[in-house]
C-alpha cells in the first residue's frame, strides 16, 4: 500500500510534465524527424529521475525544500542576489512560458470537441485552475487529474503499437544521439518538457514526510510511465502527414482506434492541460516563498495574499497569452525550448544545495550522485549552448 501510495504522490509530477507542451513537442519531433530524436527522450526520462531524486532527498534529510535550503544557504551579500536573480528567476520564466503553453494547449484540447469561442474557453480554463489552486488542495487534484492524463497516454500507446516502425529504426533512434540539421531546438524542447526545472521545487516540496524508498520507487514508476508515453507520442508523430497540428493529430487517432480516440485525446488534453496550469504556478509560489519569505507567515501561507499573488501572476500570464490568441503550435515548442535552455541553471543550484554536508549529513550526494547530476547538466548546457549557436548565426546570417 505504501508504494501504491508513493506511485499516485509522485504522478502529481508525472501529470506536470506530461502536458500539452510534451504532446505538442514529442509529435512534432516524431513529424519532422521520426524516431531519430528518441535518445533525447530517454536522456530526459534518466536526467528526469537524476535531479528529482536529489531534490526530494534534500527534503527528507533535511526537513526544508529546495527554495527554502538555498534561502538558508545563501542569506545575504552577492551569493543571495544571484540565487534570487538566476534560480528564482528561472523558475519564475519557465513557469510562466509553461503556464502559456498549458492553457494554449488545454483550449486546443477542447476545441477539437467543442466549437466556443477561444477566448471564451481560455477564461472558462484559467478560472477552473485558479478556484482549484484557491480552494482545493493542488497536489490530490493533480493526481485526480493524471487518471485522465493515463487515459490519453494509454490511446496513444496502443497507436503506436499499432503504428510503430521496424524494430531496427527505433532501437538506433534510442541509442544514436544524432541530431538532424535543424533539430537543435526540438531537442532542447525535448528536454524542457520532460525534466521541466520548476517540477525541482515542487517535487522537493512533495517529499515532505516520505522515505528515501518509497520516493526512489514511486519517482521511478511515474517517471518511467511518463517517458514510455512521450516515446508513445514521439512515434505516432512520426505517422502524421506533414507538419504537426491537433486537427492532424485528432485525425490520425480517429482513423487509427476510431471516434472515441479523438474525443479521448480532446480530454486528455483538457485534462493534461488543467493539471499542469495548476502544478505550474503552485511551484513558482513555493519556490518564491522557499526563497523571499516564510512558510510560518500568514501572509506566505497557501491561502496569504503574497502566495496567492505569485501563483495568480503566473496563471495571468498563461490567460493572457490564450486570450490573445497566439498560435499554440510555435507557443508550446518555444517555451518547451526556453525551459530547456533555463534547466543547467536551476541544476547547478540543486548540485550546490546537495554539496551542503551540515544540512545533508549522511545523504550528501557522494561521488557517484554528483558524475550523474554534473553530467546531465553538462549534456544539457551543451545542448543548450548549440541550439542557441544554430539560432544566433540564423539571425546573423
Amino acid at each position: 500500500m505504501k508504494r501504491l501510495t508513493a506511485i499516485l504522490l509522485w504522478s502529481a509530477v508525472a501529470a506536470a510534465f506530461i502536458g500539452p507542451g510534451t504532446v505538442t513537442t514529442a509529435a512534432s519531433a516524431g513529424a519532422s524527424y521520426g524516431a531519430a530524436l528518441m535518445w533525447a527522450v530517454l536522456f530526459s526520462v534518466i536526467a528526469t529521475f537524476v535531479l528529482q531524486e536529489a531534490s526530494a532527498r534534500l527534503t527528507i534529510a533535511t526537513g526544508s525544500d529546495l527554495a527554502e535550503v538555498l534561502g538558508q544557504r545563501f542569506p545575504t551579500g552577492w551569493r543571495r542576489a544571484a540565487t534570487l536573480l538566476l534560480a528564482g528567476g528561472a523558475v519564475l520564466i519557465g513557469s510562466m512560458a509553461y503556464e502559456a503553453g498549458n492553457i494554449l494547449g488545454g483550449v486546443a484540447g477542447v476545441a477539437l470537441a467543442l466549437e466556443w469561442p477561444k477566448a471564451g474557453l481560455t477564461l472558462a480554463l484559467g478560472a477552473a485552475a485558479a478556484l482549484l489552486l484557491a480552494l482545493g488542495s493542488p497536489q490530490r487534484i493533480a493526481q485526480v487529474l493524471a487518471v485522465f492524463v493515463a487515459l490519453m497516454g494509454a490511446g496513444f500507446l496502443v497507436t503506436a503499437l499499432v503504428l510503430a516502425p521496424p524494430l531496427s529504426e527505433l532501437l538506433a533512434g534510442l541509442a544514436v544521439p544524432a541530431i538532424p540539421d535543424g533539430a537543435e531546438l526540438t531537442v532542447v524542447a525535448l528536454i524542457g518538457t520532460t525534466v521541466v526545472p520548476y517540477n525541482l521545487f515542487l517535487g522537493s516540496s512533495l517529499a515532505r514526510g516520505s522515505t528515501l524508498s518509497d520516493t526512489r520507487f514511486g519517482l521511478g514508476v511515474a517517471i518511467a510511465l511518463g517517458g514510455l508515453i512521450t516515446l508513445a507520442v514521439v512515434i505516432v508523430g512520426s505517422a502524421l502527414d506533414g507538419e504537426f497540428s491537433f486537427e492532424r493529430l485528432d485525425a490520425l487517432l480517429s482513423a487509427r482506434l476510431g471516434e472515441w480516440a479523438g474525443m479521448g485525446l480532446a480530454l486528455g488534453l483538457f485534462a493534461a492541460g488543467l493539471s499542469s496550469a495548476v502544478t505550474a504556478p503552485l511551484a513558482a509560489a513555493l519556490t518564491v516563498r522557499g526563497l523571499i519569505g516564510d512558510a510560518q507567515d500568514p501572509r506566505w501561507s497557501a491561502k496569504g495574499w503574497r502566495f496567492r499573488g505569485v501563483w495568480i501572476a503566473v496563471l495571468a500570464i498563461g490567460v493572457a497569452f490564450g486570450v490573445a490568441e497566439v498560435r499554440p503550435v510555435p507557443a508550446i515548442l518555444l517555451a518547451q525550448a526556453l525551459n530547456g535552455l533555463l534547466l543547467p541553471i536551476v541544476a547547478v543550484f540543486l548540485m550546490l544545495a546537495m554539496r551542503d554536508r551540515v544540512r545533508l549529513g549522511g545523504a550528501v550526494s557522494g561521488k557517484v550522485g554528483n558524475a550523474a547530476m554534473l553530467a546531465v547538466t553538462g549534456i544539457a548546457l551543451l545542448l543548450g549552448a548549440v541550439s542557441l549557436s544554430k539560432v544566433f548565426a540564423a539571425i546573423t546570417g
